[in-house]
């Protein structure tokens, strides 16, 4: 492909990009100042997206919204994504003998988007797909913030840290500190923070489009302690090899 050709995409993915979570659009001047293009090569890009409908009209103001084009790409793309991604998910719960869970962090709450249930223990930490964590207290959470910069953990953590248990951390500081740490090693802990008598274990993989995801294994108290390092060598292990296997 020329080299024009390979900038139009590009050109093309910046806008698309721009208006993803803004139902109610942008105009052509909006849309031209985010992705820093003159605001005729906007207006051109924009023709070609919405003669695809991948873009169509937000308002009689000429604000622009993501359009009906899109869905059948991105029900596919989910679709390629889940067939990759859970059978290594399916593959920890069987090495771990624990539940699985995939999170991705939604604004200021890790939103909980797939999971994998193990049938050995009696005794599981189980949360449905949809419920969602302060990112400070859960380990998936702190998997992602440590992926973060300290203007976008600032962000985050806007509405402050609450304690949830006696052991949560609510001191910046000490989360700082803590976020280094799994900095270091790939891997983020959850000691009865989010909820008394359950642990967790989770580290961070980014997939082709930049997303940060988190893969977690909860796992009660019980069975936790003692078994925290092994338990996060082979999370790591599996988040290394699902980045791979969606080509990063």
């Amino acid at each position: 492909m020329e080299r024009s050709g390979i900038q139009v995409i590009s050109r093309a993915a910046s806008i698309l990009r721009a208006l993803e979570g803004k139902p109610e659009g942008l105009s052509l001047g909006a849309i031209a100042k985010e992705v820093g293009l003159p605001r005729s090569t906007v207006q051109r890009i924009v023709g070609a997206l919405d003669a695809e409908k991948f873009v169509i009209a937000a308002s009689p103001e000429g604000r622009v919204r993501l359009g009906p084009g899109l869905v059948p790409l991105g029900s596919a793309a989910k679709a390629d994504f889940d067939h990759i991604v859970r059978p290594y998910l399916q593959r920890l719960c069987d090495e771990l003998n624990e539940t699985v869970d995939l999170s991705v962090l939604d604004r200021r709450v890790m939103v909980f988007i797939d999971q994998v249930i193990s049938k050995t223990h009696r005794l599981q930490a189980v949360s449905a797909i949809g419920v969602t964590f302060p990112p400070y207290c859960c380990a998936n959470g702190k998997a992602i913030l440590a992926r973060l910069d300290e203007d976008q953990i600032d962000a985050v953590l806007k509405t402050g840290l609450h304690a949830l248990t006696r052991n949560t951390i609510t001191s910046r500081k000490a989360l700082m500190e803590e976020l280094a740490r799994v900095r270091e090693t790939g891997i983020a802990y959850d000691r009865e923070e989010q909820s008394e008598g359950i642990c967790a274990v989770a580290a961070a993989l980014q997939d082709p489009n930049g997303r940060l995801l988190a893969v977690s294994v909860p796992v009660p108290s019980v069975r936790f302690y003692r078994n925290e390092q092994k338990l996060g060598k082979v999370v790591l292990k599996y988040c290394r090899l699902i980045e791979a296997a969606l080509g990063g």
